[in-house]
C-alpha cells in the first residue's frame, strides 16, 4: 500500500508541468519543492533531535550568498556551488560548538541571535553584499548543457534534487545513526549512560541540517536569480519552523505538507483574499486544537478513527442481521 502510494504521488509529481499547462503556477510548484527541502532539513533538528532552531535561515542564506558571489566574481557554477556548500557547512559547525553548550529555549535563543548576526552583516557590509540592492545573478546554470531557463526545465531539475533529500531522509532516519539521534531527543542522561557521545550526534545532526539548508539555499538562489539581506532575517527562519511543526515534526511528508501549505497561501490564495495572513494564522489555530502533532499525524490518526469505527458499525450491523 505505502509503495503503490509512493508510486502514485511520484507520477503526479512528474507530470505536473503537464496538467497544471501555465508557467505560473510549475513555478509554484518549484518553490513548493525548494521550501519542502528546507523544511526537510531543519526537520532533523526540530523533529528527530528536539533541538528548535530559530536561526537557520542564516545557512540558507549563507549558500546563497556565497554561490551568488563566487559566481559573479567568475567562477563556474558547479564550483561555486561546491564551495557554497563547504562554507555552508563551516558555518553549521560554528553553529553547533555555539549552540550546543545548552538546550532547550538556550539554545532557540542561540540560534536566533547566530542568525540576525548573520543577517546584520549582510544588510551593513556593503561592500560584500551590496547591502539592500543584493546580487543579481545573470543566468542559471547548465547541467549536463541542458537549459534551466523554462519553468518546466527547472521544474524538473528542483524535482530531482527534491527527491535526492528526500531518499537521504529515509535513510537517514532508519538508519542506527538516525535512531541514536531520537534516542538523544528522547533520553539524552540515559543515551550518555549507554556510552554513545551525545554531544557529537547533535553536531553530526546539525551539519547534516546545515548540508541540505545550504543545497536549499542554492536552489532559492537560482530560481531568483537574487538574493538579498531578507533571505537570512527571522522571518525566514520562523516561516520554515512553522512548516515543519504545522505539517508534523519527526515525519517524512509532514514538512512537505506544511511547505505546500505555506507556499500555496502566499502565492496563491493572497491573490484571491486580502487578508490571507489571517487565514494562515487560523488555519495554524485550527491545526494546534484539532491536530496538535501536525497534520500527517493527525490526519493518519482521524483515518484510524473513522476505519475502526465504519469496521465496528458494520460488525454491530451483522450481529443484529444475525
Amino acid at each position: 500500500m505505502i509503495r503503490l502510494a509512493a508510486a502514485i504521488g511520484l507520477l503526479a509529481l512528474i507530470s505536473v508541468p503537464i496538467w497544471l499547462g501555465n508557467g505560473y503556477y510549475v513555478n509554484i510548484a518549484s518553490q513548493i519543492l525548494i521550501w519542502a527541502v528546507f523544511a526537510l532539513a531543519l526537520n532533523v533538528l526540530v523533529g528527530w533531535a528536539g533541538l528548535v532552531s530559530l536561526g537557520h535561515a542564516g545557512l540558507f542564506g549563507v549558500a546563497c550568498y556565497t554561490g551568488a558571489l563566487l559566481v559573479v566574481a567568475g567562477w563556474g557554477h558547479l564550483a561555486a556551488a561546491v564551495a557554497a556548500i563547504a562554507v555552508t557547512l563551516v558555518a553549521s559547525a560554528l553553529f553547533a560548538v555555539l549552540s550546543l553548550r545548552t538546550s532547550g529555549i538556550g539554545f532557540i535563543m542561540i540560534t536566533l541571535a547566530l542568525g540576525q548576526i548573520l543577517w546584520g552583516i549582510a544588510y551593513r557590509w556593503i561592500d560584500l553584499t551590496n547591502g539592500d540592492n543584493g546580487i543579481i545573478l545573470g543566468a542559471r546554470p547548465q547541467p549536463f548543457g541542458v537549459s534551466l531557463e523554462s519553468p518546466s526545465a527547472f521544474y524538473f531539475f528542483t524535482l530531482l534534487v527534491f527527491l535526492c533529500t528526500l531518499a537521504s531522509m529515509a535513510a537517514f532516519a532508519k538508519s542506527p545513526f538516525g535512531i541514536s539521534l531520537r534516542g538523544t531527543r528522547d533520553q539524552a542522561r540515559r543515551m550518555t549512560a549507554l556510552g554513545y557521545h551525545v554531544w557529537l550526534i547533535r553536531f553530526a545532526a546539525i551539519l547534516f541540517s546545515g548540508l541540505f539548508s545550504g543545497v536549499a539555499g542554492l536552489l532559492f538562489l537560482y530560481y531568483h536569480l537574487y538574493v538579498s539581506p531578507h533571505v537570512l532575517g527571522l522571518p525566514g527562519s520562523a516561516e520554515v519552523l512553522l512548516m515543519v511543526i504545522s505539517g508534523g515534526s519527526g515525519t517524512l511528508l509532514g514538512p512537505i505538507v506544511g511547505a505546500a501549505l505555506v507556499v500555496v497561501m502566499k502565492t496563491v490564495a493572497s491573490a484571491y483574499i486580502e487578508r490571507w495572513n489571517l487565514v494562515l494564522g487560523a488555519i495554524f489555530v485550527a491545526i494546534v486544537l484539532f491536530m496538535p502533532d501536525g497534520i500527517v499525524p493527525g490526519a493518519r490518526r482521524f483515518w484510524c478513527w473513522g476505519r475502526n469505527s465504519l469496521r465496528e458499525l458494520i460488525a454491530a450491523k451483522d450481529e443484529d442481521r444475525s
